[in-house]
């Protein structure tokens, strides 16, 4: 069986959605009328619609670290990882979690980076060295 995730969310502004996920992470934009956009998200799809985003908050403890909840996010293999990495660090994106590696040397070793859109809707995109490694135990 083969499927698409589908996830819809509020922003505050269209246009500066569009600008982030078109322009800044390199999203194929689809189909859209005055109140929403869906974006082709690495593969599959999110739509935009105006509103009030989610509430979060940082209460997600993985490692070290407390990360924003809820949140969305993407795995890349770790070349499309450290490319989407670059690509936001050129684009001035503030990191909640700068790009970094964690559990190293570990099973499900993994990069990852979270960051906002700018709507405030908290993103982490995960690098791994396959796909077999993220289940790994």
């Amino acid at each position: 069986m083969q499927s698409l995730f589908h996830l819809a969310y509020h922003v505050t502004d269209l246009d500066a959605a569009r600008r982030f996920y078109g322009g800044v992470l390199g999203c194929r934009e689809g189909r859209s009328t005055d109140t929403w956009v869906d974006f082709d998200f690495f593969g599959h799809q999110i739509s935009l619609h105006l509103g009030q985003p989610f509430a979060v908050a940082n209460t997600g403890k993985v490692g070290n670290h407390m990360v924003p909840m809820p949140h969305l996010g993407v795995i890349l293999l770790k070349p499309e990882w450290l490319a989407l990495a670059e690509r936001l660090k050129a684009a001035g994106t503030q990191f909640v979690l700068e790009p970094q590696v964690r559990f190293e040397g570990e099973p499900g070793e993994q990069w990852t980076m979270f960051f906002y859109d700018p709507s405030g809707n908290p993103i982490e995109v995960k690098g791994f060295t396959s796909w077999d490694a993220v289940y790994a135990h």
